[in-house]
């Protein structure tokens, strides 16, 4: 199903498209959210009982073998029930995919429902091109001429791109972080899992081609306060004056590891999309060794560059960024992982307690205070 308006738009040059899901023929989901950071292709084809859709079709299985899924990705979104699907999925890849749109839906969304269009996105999923099939320079001939001009993300806004990343070094000390480490040692370890929205309501699942990474919850009263009083006194004054946000709250006390015997990694996503997330704001990662390969931070929309925290050093972001964890391939990272945010975000995880499924942790408030009510600062910038 998608999540879009059932109307007609136009798609207007440089603006947004709206964001939607809907179900691969080979399996799985297409998410557009999650596919920003690469030149994104979206087809829409209609009917595939017409010959032209075929032949469009076969146009753009040629196109996507020339490229990288870094680089750019083709989706052909098509309307109805098509009759055979073999010869689709034999011809699918990791830049060529097949969605369902059955309603016709997406395809009104983007202005396809009388005409078969090519739409074309940048890395932050707005629009450059919209190709009709009625093109005067041929439908075809077009999408190919504007491909191969695309440069490499990291290039296309003509100067670096830079995440809006906040790193904090020095948040915790050596000994802390040897410290959380044999905590994570001695504690025990499960499979982190990650979160999916099953008829309206989310749910943790295992999925190791999205994401493998064993985590510890910090449970013990004397280790938490540990914990949050470093991240008081040296973390939360620069969040507010650098994002101009007043973090009061944390979700989660999590020492994970990503270790490399078993390819750990974190496949591209955001971590405010699901039905139980949407209170979070920032996401904060402190890294608690340095004697790893890999297991860096990258924001596929801001390009190839990646990102690591020093040991013990803090990386804060907006939790709606698209990010990924690069595979750790010699070593382990060990990493304590929490999500900020505030007062009026309280009352949305409350009633979105609704909204998980049965087995989830129900959430209850007064745990997750970075300050005591008595200790409630007015300025949090003071905090030091």
């Amino acid at each position: 199903m998608s999540n879009t308006k059932a109307e007609r738009r136009n798609i207007i040059l440089g603006d947004p498209v709206p964001w939607f899901g809907l179900p691969v023929l080979t399996g799985g989901s297409f998410d557009l959210q999650a596919s920003a950071g690469r030149w994104v292709v979206l087809s829409f084809v209609g009917s595939l009982a017409d010959p032209r859709a075929i032949a469009e079709v076969g146009e753009l299985m040629h196109l996507s073998t020339s490229f990288s899924e870094d680089h750019l990705v083709v989706a052909c979104v098509y309307t109805g029930q098509p009759s055979q699907t073999d010869h689709l999925a034999a011809i699918s890849s990791a830049t060529l995919s097949f969605l369902a749109d059955p309603d016709g839906a997406v395809s009104r969304s983007f202005g396809a429902e009388g005409m078969p269009r090519t739409v074309i996105l940048d890395s932050m999923l707005r629009s450059i091109a919209d190709i009709a099939w009625d093109h005067p320079q041929g439908h075809a001939n077009m999408v190919r001429n504007i491909l191969q001009s695309l440069p490499a993300v990291d290039d296309s806004a003509g100067v670096p791109l830079f995440a809006p990343a906040l790193m904090v070094p020095r948040v915790f000390s050596f000994d802390i972080c040897d410290f959380l480490i044999r905590f994570y040692e001695t504690q025990g370890a499960v499979d982190s899992g990650f979160q999916f929205d099953i008829d309206g309501k989310s749910v943790t699942l295992s999925n190791w081609r999205l994401k493998r990474r064993s985590d510890a919850a910090v449970g013990v009263p004397e280790v938490r306060e540990l914990i949050r009083d470093h991240i008081v006194r040296r973390l939360i004054g620069p969040i507010e004056q650098y994002f101009q946000f007043k973090a009061t709250r944390m979700d989660r006390y999590v020492v994970a590891c990503y270790d490399s015997e078993v390819g750990a990694h974190f496949h591209r996503h955001r971590d405010n999309i699901n039905a139980g997330a949407q209170h979070r704001r920032f996401a904060l990662s402190i890294n608690l060794n340095k004697d790893f390969e890999g297991g860096d931070l990258l924001f596929p929309e801001f390009g190839r560059r990646t990102y690591r925290p020093s040991e013990g050093g803090a990386l804060v972001f907006s939790c709606g960024a698209l990010h990924q964890v690069t595979p750790v391939t010699k070593g382990k990272r060990y990493a304590f992982l929490a999500f900020m945010y505030g007062e009026e975000d309280v009352a949305k995880r409350e009633a979105n307690n609704t909204r998980l499924h049965a087995g989830e942790l129900q959430y209850t408030s007064g745990r997750d205070r970075l300050f005591p009510e008595e200790e409630q600062p007015d300025d949090l910038s003071s905090v030091a």
